[in-house]
């Protein structure tokens, strides 16, 4: 096998993780490059070439598969700078998509900005024909106005249009004659079809989603063959793969076809990576954190395996309703600007990036930032970062905490700085019992995995608040989102509405339709490589009580047949009580339970990189000691001993407080932790044993 790299696209930095041929694992970063992705990610693969002493051609033309997470889809979403859209939907739906049910992220506040509209009403046309919603016709479809509003459209420029028809996933007729027309009338236009994006109901979820595809699409799409055409003019001529949200890989093609599959997919190469190293170290429950340069990205796992949500997922204030990985973002990372409003100290969310980024870069940053705080707590190397590739101006820190934060607040410098990291800590704590007291979980009795390049700098410290035993810091952990796209699995999922009582079930109906979706799942795979005997189903169906909006999975095996007996019902309706009751504290076992939605995952295994042992460290701990330092521990200054992380081995004990500087990363160890290297080299982070 040959080269295989995985590239996380962040908001500051771009990551890079080489798999050598000979398992060697080389990484590195390059500033992203927010107006054109493309540059940054040659940037760092030339860097890796280097790295391997070769031209970057050679190197390209040695690989045998590129990963490419991308956050162009998100960029594009949460600066509102995509492709205008048009929306043609039935009569009296126009405005479903403004309504947005009836949701506020704060009900508090009356006067709380609404979103910014994805398009305009004028560009919302509802055109009569309507089918009921078993799929039929009640209305014949008014092809004048379908035409009138493809003129409309075509007169003001619009790029993309998105049509969602209602019940068009018991019936897609009126879509598809629409789709004619456009494509005759204006064949420059992209068309997204509801019942290809998301072929189930609700109408909202339906519509918002497919309008938010037709939105980031062309961007996405424009931005991946620009990237291949890239590659490809440089001698790569081997598979260009894209992470998806759902914490799967998939082709060019496919993505290009679907792109609102790459929408929210850079944290998910995490949550993969700590997945495959936990399994290693035998741990199931754990939280795995990735705290980067502009976000703070947290994920339950339990039982080894991560949640994956179907309906309601909100990214930047817009409804997607397609599997994704339950992943929360909040803007907590070491980019975040630290502000005094209203008399209080405020972190985040809005991020210095990578240009300006903090002070401390020297790139003409004026915000003090919550790496200037941790250079002037001690915890950062005060002359470079990334191995010494990237110096350090130190000089107007001090002076911009005094006078932005220390000063308006009545405090020291070092009281603002460290007041500065504590309510980071805070803020990242917070998001940790969102994603597990919240659903009924414990984090005292989970693991925290904590990668990214500020991870393990704040980790340990989130652990003595949180209550948490252990803290893990894989080695890789700087690129470590980079590195789990290259664990992911082709995946595929489907989805088909399916509205009965489990008394009243279809039994041929439902086996047909799980039937098609299985047809569906190996025809797409089999377009990427994959061999049917590589395939693996797992089938769920969506349930819930009469008159409620949300659905509880539940796993479910077919039998030969394709289908389910009626002692399968009965299970499936005790599983649904049980897990009721688990999110919600009651259920009610008289009440019918009612399917709403078949599902499908299919996956398709792809050979996981094996971490190589790491290499044996110095045999006398004080050869990795590199200097000492003050540093902030305990609430105060103290002198604390600083470690060169390359030189320790598997098996190498620290006790804090100790700083460990890694190539891109730095560990920190408080008074009363301890950290063991494992054989892979990383740290797993205890209180002292007494």
């Amino acid at each position: 096998m040959g080269y295989r790299i995985g590239i996380d696209v962040g908001g500051t930095f771009t990551d890079f993780s080489l798999v050598c041929p000979d398992g060697r694992v080389l990484v590195t970063k390059s500033p992203t490059t927010p107006m054109d992705e493309a540059t940054g990610v040659l940037a760092g693969i030339e860097e890796l070439a280097k790295q391997e002493s070769k031209d970057l051609d050679t190197l390209l033309k040695e690989m045998d598969v590129l990963v490419h997470s991308t956050t162009t889809a998100d960029n594009t979403l949460i600066t509102m700078r995509g492709t205008s859209v048009g929306l043609i939907t039935t009569d009296g739906h126009r405005d479903d998509i403004e309504f947005r049910r009836g949701f506020r992220e704060n009900i508090w506040d009356p006067a709380a900005p609404r979103p910014t509209e994805i398009t305009k009403r004028r560009f919302r046309i509802s055109v009569k024909g309507r089918f009921d919603h078993q799929g039929n016709e009640l209305v014949p479809l008014d092809e004048e106005k379908v035409r009138f509003a493809v003129k409309r459209f075509k007169d003001h420029d619009i790029k993309a249009i998105a049509i969602c028809t209602l019940f068009s996933f018991k019936n897609n007729k009126h879509e598809l004659r629409i789709s004619e027309i456009v494509k005759e009338m204006y064949p420059e236009a992209r068309i997204f079809l509801s019942h290809e994006v998301m072929p189930a109901a609700p109408e909202f979820e339906r519509t918002s989603t497919t309008m938010v595809a037709s939105y980031i699409g062309p961007r996405v799409v424009d931005y991946l063959h620009r990237l291949v055409k890239g590659m490809q003019a440089r001698g790569f001529t081997k598979n260009v793969l894209v992470t998806q949200s759902n914490g799967g890989i998939t082709s060019i093609e496919a993505a290009s076809q679907k792109p609102i599959v790459t929408l929210a997919s850079g944290p998910v190469g995490g949550v993969n990576a700590s997945v495959a190293i936990c399994r290693d170290l035998g741990v199931k429950n754990f939280i795995s954190c990735d705290m980067g340069g502009t976000s703070y990205d947290v994920s339950l796992v339990y039982q080894g395996r991560p949640e994956v949500k179907s309906t309601w997922n909100w990214v930047a204030r817009y409804c997607i309703s397609l599997p994704m990985v339950d992943v929360l973002s909040i803007g907590a990372g070491g980019g975040s600007i630290a502000n005094v409003q209203s008399g209080g100290l405020n972190v985040g969310p809005d991020s210095a990036g990578s240009k300006p980024g903090p002070i401390c870069y020297g790139k003409g940053g004026e915000r003090v930032t919550v790496t200037d705080a941790n250079l002037l707590l001690g915890y950062l190397n005060p002359e470079a970062l990334c191995g010494g590739q990237m110096k350090i101006d130190a000089s107007n820190v001090e002076k911009a905490i005094k006078e932005q934060i220390a000063d308006p607040l009545g405090l020291s410098v070092i009281e603002a700085a460290a007041g500065i990291h504590r309510l980071t800590l805070s803020n990242m704590n917070n998001a940790i019992r969102r994603v597990s007291c919240e659903k009924g979980h414990d984090p005292r009795y989970f693991d925290l995995v904590a990668f990214g390049g500020n991870g393990g700098m704040h980790a340990t410290g989130q652990a003595l608040e949180m209550g948490i035993e252990r803290v893990i810091v894989p080695r890789l952990s700087p690129v470590f989102c980079a590195y789990g796209a290259l664990c992911a699995d082709f995946v595929v999922d489907g989805i088909q509405a399916m509205i009965s009582d489990t008394r009243k079930l279809d039994h041929k109906a439902f086996a047909a339709a799980f039937a098609k979706l299985t047809n569906s799942a190996n025809d797409e795979l089999g377009g990427m490589g994959v061999g049917i005997k590589d395939i693996a189903h797992e089938y769920t169906v969506a349930c819930r009580y009469n008159g409620q909006t949300a659905e509880i999975s539940v796993p479910i095996t077919l039998n030969k047949d394709g289908g389910i007996s009626d002692d399968d019902l009965k299970v499936i309706e005790t599983e649904f009580h049980k897990r009721h009751k688990e999110l919600h504290t009651f259920n009610t076992p008289d009440e019918p339970v009612i399917i709403a939605e078949l599902r499908l995952r299919s996956t398709g295994a792809t050979p996981t990189p094996e971490l190589k042992l790491a290499a044996k460290g110095v045999s006398d701990i004080k050869d990795a000691l590199k200097t000492t330092r003050q540093a902030y521990f305990g609430g105060k200054m103290i002198e604390a001993n600083v470690y060169d992380g390359p030189k320790l081995g598997p098996d190498t004990v620290l006790a804090g407080p100790a700083i460990i500087e890694e190539t891109f990363t730095t560990v920190i160890l408080h008074p009363g932790q301890q950290t063991k290297l494992d054989k892979y080299g990383n740290h797993v982070i205890t209180k002292v044993e007494a």
